[in-house]
């Protein structure tokens, strides 16, 4: 039923943003918490959020009989996931920089001392994504099980401000019949309908 639903707006006030190693099977219900031996939360993100974008590339078919196209053909599809991290450590480095480990040295006292070294030659570093936000009864879920960071902001480090790593990510396919993305809507039926 088409028409004003007010039950139907969404703010999506606080959420999550988490990731797992690329084909992770994200939970199979909004209502079954993720398993946390298999996904990370990021922690906290800026306040501008996660902005979503999805392009098609959609190439017209021309006729010599008309000056509109007879017919579009898709040719290209891309959906993005862009956000800002503010919390630094080992799986957000890793995260941001493409890949590799954060090594842990020894203790001394109570310092511990981490390194994370960037290789010189890229790799490939696919993750599953998944975001979450609730509001209200309603939890809604958004999971790129293939994709990986495709591009990051600069970093800027300064005395008034918090360290933020930028990001963008990129959605893979996982294979011909698979989604690229799926949304999970847990709220109460009256709403939705």
């Amino acid at each position: 039923m088409a028409g004003n639903n007010g039950k139907q707006i969404r703010v999506a006030g606080s959420g999550r943003v988490l990731i797992a190693p690329a084909g992770t099977d994200a939970p199979a219900s909004a209502g079954v918490d993720w398993d946390t031996t298999k996904w990370t939360d990021l922690g906290y993100t800026t306040t501008d959020g996660i902005k979503f974008n999805k392009k098609d590339k959609i190439d017209p078919v021309d006729t010599w009989q008309s000056v509109s196209p007879a017919r579009f053909i898709y040719s290209d599809r891309d959906l993005t996931v862009k956000f800002q991290l503010l919390q630094l450590n080992k799986d957000t480095l890793s995260f941001f920089m493409g890949g590799g480990e954060v090594k842990v040295g020894t203790a001394v006292g109570d310092l511990k001392e981490f390194t994370y070294d960037l290789a010189n030659s890229p790799a490939p570093d696919e993750r599953a994504l998944g975001i979450e936000f609730t509001d209200g009864t309603a939890k809604y879920r958004f999971v790129i099980p293939r994709g990986q960071v495709t591009e990051t902001e600069e970093i800027a480090m300064t005395r008034t401000g918090a360290v933020k790593l930028g990001v963008t990510f990129t959605a893979l396919a996982k294979d011909d019949n698979a989604p690229l993305a799926s949304f999970r809507i847990k709220e109460l039926a009256a709403s939705y309908s």
